[in-house]
């Protein structure tokens, strides 16, 4: 079955026209809409929502100046972003200080780290589920009690190039045709920044699934139409409705394998997405040019034909 339109730059991929079907029970969807939801964290400085997939914790904070973020005994690389443009913050780690300015992505090494935000605003930090402390902050815990059916133990990729270090990247790029949006990625992420963009055509949606990794849409501006669709399985006690869910900014929505879904940016002033995965995608990484920082960040060793 073909997943994309031809123009969509995705049906190049090579898991555009593949996958096996359903096998098993999927696991749940969650939403987390921090426009209205309680925080998990509240201090004099800052109020912080978590969110959690398999492998993964959204981590988002609306922040003061001088608001500090530390890491201790962080297991493995994690990622910023600073969205707005107004933000600023300095990192610090493994000895290393940088001033990061907004509009950007920063990859923090694991082990100490502490991030100082200089502005009032909003920043997103991302972290894998091996870091217990951040997993067990998650709102919507239990959704996962353990290993989950159909995805992978979380393998990182290759150290980047000249070992870990703080890398930040500018989220300023020229759109390019052909191009998917603007990929980044890392030894344990990898993160699409979409133009701002006003209602999609609901005549040119692209309902599609993933065999055996979660997506994690997270909403900044506007608000999105996510419509998942479950599968029937041979155990009916896994066939479930389908899912027609609005959500504002900002918010996130986390997608588990073998569902059906799309999202449909609708507001006319404006709307910005940003998708997460954990581990990095292959089909996203196999695409000359899609990945902008892939010279840092080597791909992981394709598996024997």
């Amino acid at each position: 079955m073909t997943m994309y339109e031809t123009d969509d730059p995705r049906s190049s991929l090579s898991t555009a026209n593949s996958g096996s079907g359903p096998v098993s029970a999927f696991g749940a969807s969650s939403y987390g809409r921090y426009y209205e939801d309680e925080p998990q964290e509240s201090a004099h400085d800052h109020r912080t929502w978590y969110t959690r997939g398999q492998n993964f914790v959204v981590a988002y904070s609306e922040v003061e100046p001088g608001t500090v973020f530390e890491r201790r005994d962080q297991v493995d690389e994690y990622v910023l972003l600073l969205h707005d443009e107004d933000m600023a913050a300095t990192v610090e780690a493994n000895g290393e200080t940088v001033e990061v300015p907004g509009f950007s992505i920063t990859m923090i090494p694991p082990g100490e780290s502490r991030i100082t935000c200089k502005s009032a605003g909003t920043i997103v930090r991302l972290i894998t589920t091996r870091n217990e402390d951040i997993r067990d902050k998650a709102a919507n815990g239990e959704n996962y009690p353990g290993v989950h059916p159909q995805i992978p133990d979380l393998e990182a990729w290759p150290t980047p190039v000249g070992g870990f270090r703080i890398r930040t990247y500018s989220l300023d790029v020229p759109d390019e045709e052909g191009r998917f949006g603007k990929i980044f990625r890392c030894t344990t992420f990898m993160v699409n920044v979409f133009p701002e963009q006003g209602p999609r055509d609901i005549a040119k949606l692209s309902p599609h699934h993933h065999d055996d990794f979660e997506q994690c849409s997270l909403a900044l501006k506007g608000f999105y139409m996510h419509h998942l669709r479950w599968p029937w399985i041979a155990d009916q006690r896994e066939w479930r409705d389908d899912e027609h869910v609005r959500v504002e900014s900002p918010s996130v929505c986390v997608i588990p394998p073998k569902v059906i879904h799309t999202s449909a940016p609708s507001d006319a002033e404006g709307n910005v997405l940003v998708d997460i995965f954990s581990p990095p995608r292959e089909d996203f990484s196999d695409m000359e040019g899609w990945v902008l920082n892939a010279d840092d960040y080597p791909r992981k060793a394709r598996e024997p034909a």
